[in-house]
C-alpha cells in the first residue's frame, strides 16, 4: 500500500509559488498555485481511496509556509509528530509524510520557488557603504557610471572624460584619480548604474539638480569600452635597429596608426574603441558624422566606420563587414527571431500563421511597423533599447539589437490583429493574467499553449 497525494483548489493559470518534491522519483511533483492549497491524497492498495491530507497556506515572508492536518491520522514533519487539526510551519527543504511513520506512505520535500518578490525582499538587506559608491572627482554619487582598468576604480562618466581630455592634452599617459595607475581602458559599468540607480532612489537628498546632470552628460564622451593608448615608449635592452620600426608597425592598434587614410592620421593621444564584433580596434572620433556605436546597446561596432574609410580588409587588423552594423532600414528578415513573445514558440507559431493567412510576408510586416515608429504610432515604453526616443530607420544598430527590435514590433502586430483573423485554435485562448510578464510559460509547455500570453498583465507587478 502506498499512499500519493494530489492537489485541488487552484486555476491552471496561476502562477507555481512552491511544490511537493516526492521523494520517490516515479511520482509526479505536486504544484501548489493558490496562496491557501488543498492537498488530497490516494491510497493505492485492491481499490483507491482519497481523503484530504492537509491545507498549505503561504506565509507572509513568501519564503515558508503553513501547513494543517487535516487527515485522521498523524503526519510527520522532518521527523515532529503533527496531530490531526494542529498546523506547523515548513520551510523550502521540509520532508513530510502523510503518515505516523515512513514505512507504507510516499514523502515529499517542500520547495517554494524562486520569484522576483522574494529576490526583491533578499536585496533590501544589502547594504551599500555610500562612500564607496562616489567618485572621487566630485565627491557625489556616480552619474552615468565608468570603471577603468586595470585598478577597477570607478568615476562619473563626464567628470572622467573632462580628465582625460586634460591629461591627454598635458601627459604622455593617463594615470587613475584616485590611485594613480596608468589607465589602459574604461568603459561604462551598467551594473554599477543600477546601483546607483537604487541608491538615489532611496535617499533623494543625494540627487544631484537638474542642471548639474545635464552639465555632466555634455562632458561625457564614454559609451563603449575605450581602449586609452601610452605615449610612452618601452625601455630597450638594445641597440635600435631598423627591424624595429617593422616589428613596431605589426603592434600599432589599427589601420590608421600607421597609415594616412581619408585624411586622417592616429597620433599618440587618440583613443581606440574596440569592436563588439571582430575585436579590432579603430580611432575613437567626434569630427564625423560616421557611427561608431550602435544605438540601441551602446556598443562599438567598426563595419561602418572603415566602410567610410574606403577599407574593406586588412592583413594585420581585424575589419568588420557593413553587414554587423547598418540603418534598421537595410536589414531584412525571413524567419521570426527566438525572443520573439518570451521565446515562447506557441505565440510565435501563431504570429507566423497569422502573416501567411494574411498573404503577407514577415518583411512586409517589419517594413510597416517601422514605418509607424517612424511616424511616432507605437509606445516606446517597453522597447527594449536604450535611447529608444531616438530610434529612426535610419538608425545605425547591430544584428543583436535589430532582433529585439523586431521582438518588439511584432508584439504590436499582434496586439493589433482582430480575433477574427487569428488562426481558429488562437482565438479561442483566454489572456494569462500576467500576459508577457508571465514566467510559467517558460516551465509549462500546456499553460503556454493554452493561454495567450500576446498581451498586458492584469495582475502581479509589471501591471
Amino acid at each position: 500500500m502506498v499512499e500519493v497525494g494530489e492537489g485541488s483548489g487552484s486555476k491552471p493559470s496561476e502562477e507555481i509559488w512552491a511544490k511537493l518534491v516526492p521523494l520517490d522519483s516515479r511520482y509526479s511533483d505536486i504544484e501548489i498555485r493558490s496562496d491557501e492549497f488543498i492537498i488530497c491524497s490516494e491510497i493505492r492498495s485492491s481499490s483507491i481511496e482519497k481523503h484530504d491530507w492537509c491545507k498549505i497556506s503561504r506565509n507572509s515572508d513568501l519564503c515558508s509556509a503553513t501547513m494543517l492536518n487535516k487527515s485522521s491520522n498523524t503526519v510527520l514533519v522532518d521527523e515532529a509528530v503533527v496531530q490531526n487539526g494542529d498546523d506547523i510551519v515548513i520551510k523550502c527543504g521540509s520532508k513530510i509524510f502523510p503518515g505516523p511513520d515512513t514505512a507504507g506512505y510516499l514523502g515529499y520535500r517542500f520547495e517554494v520557488m524562486p520569484s522576483q518578490e522574494i529576490c526583491n525582499k533578499q536585496l533590501i538587506k544589502i547594504s551599500v557603504d555610500i562612500e564607496h559608491a562616489k567618485c572621487s572627482i566630485c565627491l557625489n554619487i556616480w552619474h552615468d557610471v565608468v570603471t577603468v582598468a586595470p585598478c577597477l576604480h570607478n568615476f562619473c562618466n563626464g567628470c572622467f572624460s573632462e580628465w582625460l581630455k586634460r591629461s591627454q592634452e598635458k601627459h604622455s599617459s593617463v594615470l587613475c584619480p584616485q590611485c594613480r595607475a596608468v589607465v589602459q581602458f574604461v568603459g561604462r559599468n551598467h551594473f554599477l548604474r543600477n546601483i546607483e540607480e537604487d541608491i538615489l532612489e532611496a535617499d533623494s537628498s543625494l540627487k544631484r539638480s537638474d542642471e548639474e546632470v545635464a552639465l555632466l552628460d555634455s562632458y561625457a564622451l564614454i559609451q563603449s569600452n575605450l581602449v586609452v593608448r601610452s605615449g610612452k615608449k618601452l625601455r630597450r635592452k638594445r641597440a635600435y635597429s631598423p627591424l624595429d620600426e617593422e616589428s613596431d608597425g605589426i603592434d600599432l592598434p589599427c589601420p590608421q596608426c600607421g597609415t594616412e587614410l581619408g585624411g586622417f592620421h592616429c597620433n599618440q593621444n587618440t583613443i581606440h574603441l574596440q569592436c563588439h564584433a571582430c575585436g579590432g580596434m579603430m580611432p575613437s572620433r567626434t569630427d564625423i558624422s560616421v557611427p561608431q556605436h550602435c544605438v540601441g546597446c551602446d556598443r562599438a561596432f567598426c563595419g561602418a566606420y572603415w566602410q567610410a574609410q574606403r577599407l574593406t580588409r586588412s592583413d594585420f587588423h581585424p575589419v568588420c563587414s557593413r553587414e554587423t552594423f547598418k540603418p534598421i532600414s537595410d536589414h531584412t528578415i525571413s524567419r521570426i527571431p527566438d525572443a520573439v513573445h518570451d521565446k515562447n514558440r506557441h505565440e510565435q507559431d501563431i504570429t507566423q500563421r497569422c502573416i501567411i493567412q494574411m498573404g503577407r510576408t514577415l518583411q512586409d510586416v517589419i517594413s510597416e511597423w517601422i514605418a509607424k515608429l517612424n511616424n511616432r504610432e507605437i509606445d516606446r515604453t517597453r522597447m527594449p533599447l536604450n535611447h529608444a526616443e531616438m530610434i529612426t530607420s535610419g538608425t545605425h544598430v547591430c544584428n543583436d539589437c535589430y532582433d529585439k527590435l523586431v521582438s518588439f514590433l511584432l508584439y504590436w502586430f499582434r496586439i493589433s490583429v482582430p480575433k477574427y483573423l487569428l488562426p481558429p485554435d488562437a482565438s479561442k485562448r483566454e489572456d494569462c493574467w500576467y500576459g508577457y510578464s508571465c514566467r510559467t510559460q517558460h516551465h509549462s509547455d500546456e499553460h503556454a499553449r493554452r493561454r495567450n500570453h500576446v498581451c498586458r498583465p492584469t495582475r502581479g507587478t509589471n501591471m
